[in-house]
């Protein structure tokens, strides 16, 4: 099976993408966006950014086989599961019911 080749100029730029994300991150939590639903929105979508480019180009997903594409994808499904049933688990307790204000 051959390898695909990844020039030093991609990782350089991928390298150079994540550095400028990453300063984005830390000016973003230094400015106020309205209300803290838009302030989590643009963090969430930095970070998710900078994860799709680290699983795409520094662990070689991009150029890998289909299968490795289901493993990744799988992995993901599986961490949503896992969120919802915590979120569902959390968001359904009544603590703002407890009696003596606990």
């Amino acid at each position: 099976m051959a390898e695909h080749i990844v020039s030093r100029t991609v990782y350089f730029v991928i390298f150079a993408a994540l550095i400028v994300l990453t300063l984005a991150t830390y000016f973003a939590a230094k400015v106020d966006f309205g209300s803290e639903a838009i302030n989590t929105v643009v963090a969430l979508t930095i970070a998710v950014t900078k994860a799709t480019l680290v699983i795409l180009y520094f662990m070689h997903a991009r150029y890998s086989p289909r299968l490795t594409w289901v493993v990744i994808a799988s992995g993901f499904l599986w961490l949503a599961i896992m969120i919802s049933l915590t979120l569902s688990d959390y968001l359904t307790r009544g603590w703002s019911h407890l009696p003596g204000g606990r």
